[in-house]
This record gives C-alpha cells, structure tokens and sequence, in this order.
C-alpha cells in the first residue's frame, strides 16, 4: 500500500505489491461474500414466488370449483329439459281422445256404450293366459283382485 500526499494510504488494486494476502483465506473470504449476497438474493426471490403462489392459490382453487358446479348444473338442466320434452309429449298424448279410450279399455276394462264386453271371472284361465299374464308383469284388473279378495272374506268365515 501506498500513501498518498494526505496521509492516506491507497490500494492499488490486486497485483504483486497490493499488500493482500493471497493464498487460500483469500479466496474463500471473497466467495463468502459474494455467495452469502446469492443466496440472500435467492431467498427473497423464493419468498416472493411462494408469497405469489399463495396469493394465487384460492382463486385458482375457486376457479376450478366453480367451473365443476357450472358443468354440474348444465347436466341437471340438460337432464331437466329432456324430462321436460317427455312430459309434454305425455301431455299431447293425453288431450287424444282415442289414446284416452285406449287406456281406458286396456287398464280398466271400460266398454264404449255400443260395444258388447264379456268378463269371465270363474277362475278357469287358460295356461297360455296365465303364462302370458306373468310374463308381462301385469296386474290383473281392479275387478277381479276385488272379487278374489270377497271370494277370500267368505272362505275364512
């Protein structure tokens, strides 16, 4: 090192008669330095990208949330309308006066006032009738549950 005319002394930088220690210490000092300035940059970097991901991480999470409900609701109405459709199909039959009298002959057993109907309630079905019966799944007519359950009243007598 050198003085200057005021009695300060001035380095003049790395050389061979700058007064530094060289060697090993040396160097280790500086990376010291210099790495401790890193890796404090390193650490705010990292706080900021957490703090960011933190900001960011409901909304995104009610985000997704919310688009589910939204595809749920558009299946609820889909299906909705589709019931819908079916119900004022249901409703179109049911203003048809011939749909009306069919029903009315197929579930009740209802005759129209010029035709002529027989019931036959002996109880001496054919096998066919009895098979096809069962294996449709119908219910005999109100009448003849009636009847069966009267004919079942007086036996118990």
């Amino acid at each position: 090192m050198a003085a200057d005319g005021g009695g300060r002394r001035t380095d003049p930088g790395p050389g061979p008669g700058s007064g530094r220690p060289r060697g090993r210490q040396g160097g280790r000092q500086a990376g010291r330095q210099g790495g401790s300035a890193l890796t404090g940059r390193a650490a705010i970097l990292a706080v900021v990208v957490c703090a960011i991901a933190l900001t960011l991480a409901y909304p995104v999470r009610e985000y997704i949330a919310q688009r589910q409900e939204i595809a749920d609701l558009r299946h609820k109405q889909a299906v909705a309308q589709k019931q819908v459709a079916e119900l004022e199909q249901r409703k179109k039959r049911l203003t048809d006066k011939s749909y009306i009298e069919r029903e009315a002959k197929r579930r009740l057993h209802y005759c129209m006032p010029h035709e002529k109907c027989y019931i036959v309630l002996d109880g001496g079905t054919s096998d066919g009738e009895q098979a096809q019966r069962k294996g449709s799944n119908e219910r005999p007519p109100w009448y003849e549950t009636l009847w069966r359950s009267v004919e079942t009243a007086d036996r118990t007598r």
